[in-house]
Parts: C-alpha cells; structure tokens; sequence
C-alpha cells in the first residue's frame, strides 16, 4: 500500500478510535472517522488475542491486500482503523473480504461501480 494511505500516527489512531463510528462483524471492527484531505488512510490492529506474531502478520496482510485491491471503491476523505477478531484467523481469504467489504458499505464508504453493458 502506498505511503500516503497509510494512517501510522498513533495520537490519530487514538483519535479514531475515540471518536470515529464503528462497524463490526464476528471477525472484524472498521471505525471511521472523517479527515479531510482527497484520499482516505487506513490503520490496521491485529491484538495478541488473535494469535501469535506469524498468525496476526498474516491476518494483517490478508486485510491489506483486500483494502489494497479495493482503495479505488472506496470514498475518499476517510480514517478508517481496521481491527481484527479473534474469529479473523479461521476465515478464508475470501470470506475476509466478503465481510470486510459488507463492513464497508454498512459504513456508507462503498462507491458502487456502474455495471459495464455487454454488447449483444
């Protein structure tokens, strides 16, 4: 992910969290919080709770890649803090991602991409 969507600041992170609104499913929490500036950045937490170092570096790059693959869908001028479950570890790839994603347009954060018409 590029540098610049990157939320690393942690007086911000704590900001979010204090006084973002916040989504959850059984495996993830996105909390939102405006930032005004042309894109949004996005914060990740894996907690010792989801498991040891090599099992929350790869939930952490699972929901990475997913916001990596989908940055341009999703509305610009956001901190969002991403924070995984427990629950985050037994899910497939796919299955991240189709909650993350939920997540997302729950939260208002999803931009709909028009459905390109097949010509007959």
């Amino acid at each position: 992910m590029k540098r610049q969507l990157r939320l690393r600041e942690h007086d911000r992170f704590v900001q979010v969290r204090r006084q973002g609104r916040a989504w959850s499913s059984h495996c993830c929490v996105i909390i939102v919080l405006p930032n005004h500036l042309a894109h949004s950045r996005f914060g990740f937490s894996v907690s010792k709770r989801v498991g040891k170092a090599v099992v929350r570096n790869k939930v952490r790059r699972r929901l990475r890649e997913i916001v990596r693959h989908h940055v341009t869908q999703i509305r610009p001028g956001q901190d969002i803090v991403i924070i995984a479950r427990p629950d985050a570890k037994d899910e497939t790839y796919t299955a991240l991602q189709a909650m993350l994603l939920s997540l997302f347009r729950r939260a208002g954060l999803w931009i709909e991409t028009p459905e390109k018409v097949e010509k007959s």
